[in-house]
């Protein structure tokens, strides 16, 4: 089989290079020995694979037959090597992961860390944006991304489920009065996020008559939900926060869940990359441990 494989590489070799000498230089030997191994080659298959002369290399169509078929058979040795070696266990090279802000401070950014800390070959950069990170376009191997991604060929898996709640701090309650309905909203002024290509100023609610939409007002709004969760805190407005970001404040009383009884939208968080073969084994590793630490939760 090796030799089999060693005369696929040779014909490519001379049928890329155009001639004989040019393949020779390429691979390091001389006409006369190329043009004996492609004879010999010709030989055991008992046809001619190309017309050649001094002036004029040309395949035959048994030649053409055997390049188009023996590139399929070495690319996909090659992928077979790729794909074999990456089910190793240890993760080397450089790892981009985008996460939305401040989940991606609380929850990615220490097991980033672990995570590098267990592969030592492996460097690890964490973009943090609540604007809407997508994998491919802005430079990421895995971007973790609320709601699932518009581009079909993205591959996905998801983390986390919950669900989106308005709160406020006790000190803008006490101002401007509780929220009893979404339309109450209307009269209230709401923080809202700015993603890429949008402005979340619709928010959505589902009560016993059904689903409906509020569409909100506010002179505050910033691209990082962190901003948004801090001017809530000061009292600055009402904000529609993943319930998976401000549990600790609704339990230790900073903010105030509002419009209990109503379900706002339900959320999920994916971890999402490239297709590729194989995958690579950083992003294997890390989507896998990922996946393992939200297990089970639903918040």
């Amino acid at each position: 089989m090796a030799d089999v494989v060693a005369e696929l590489q040779l014909f490519q070799a001379i049928a890329d290079a155009g001639s004989l000498s040019a393949a020779a230089r390429i691979l390091g030997s001389s006409p006369p020995a190329v043009s004996r191994r492609l004879a010999e080659l010709e030989q055991r298959l008992g046809v001619k694979l190309a017309d050649r002369s001094a002036r004029r290399f040309r395949l035959t169509d048994e030649g053409t037959t055997y390049l188009e078929q023996g590139r399929r058979i070495l690319e996909q040795l090659r992928d077979l090597e790729t794909e074999v070696a990456s089910r190793g266990g240890t993760a080397r090279g450089r790892l981009r992961v985008g996460a939305p802000a401040d989940l991606g401070r609380r929850r990615i950014a220490p097991l980033l860390a672990d995570f590098a800390k267990r592969h030592q070959g492996l460097e690890v950069h964490l973009v943090l944006s609540d604007a809407g990170l997508e994998v491919g376009e802005d430079g990421l191997d895995v971007a973790l991304r609320v709601g699932f991604p518009d581009d079909p060929a993205v591959l996905t898996r998801k983390l986390l489920t919950g669900r989106r709640i308005v709160c406020a701090a006790p000190s803008y309650l006490a101002k401007h009065g509780v929220p009893n309905c979404p339309e109450d909203l209307l009269h209230h002024e709401c923080l809202c996020l700015a993603r890429r290509y949008s402005l979340q100023n619709r928010w959505r609610f589902i009560d016993a008559t059904g689903p409906k939409v509020v569409q909100v007002q506010g002179t505050l709004t910033s691209s990082d939900g962190e901003v948004l969760r801090a001017w809530a805190l000061e009292g600055r407005g009402l904000s529609l926060e993943a319930e998976w970001d401000i549990a600790d404040d609704v339990r230790d009383g900073r903010l105030v869940a509002c419009l209990d009884g109503l379900c706002a939208e339900t959320i999920e968080l994916y971890a999402t990359y490239l297709p590729s073969k194989p995958i690579p084994v950083s992003i294997r590793l890390f989507v896998d441990e990922a996946v393992a630490a939200f297990r089970g939760q639903a918040a």
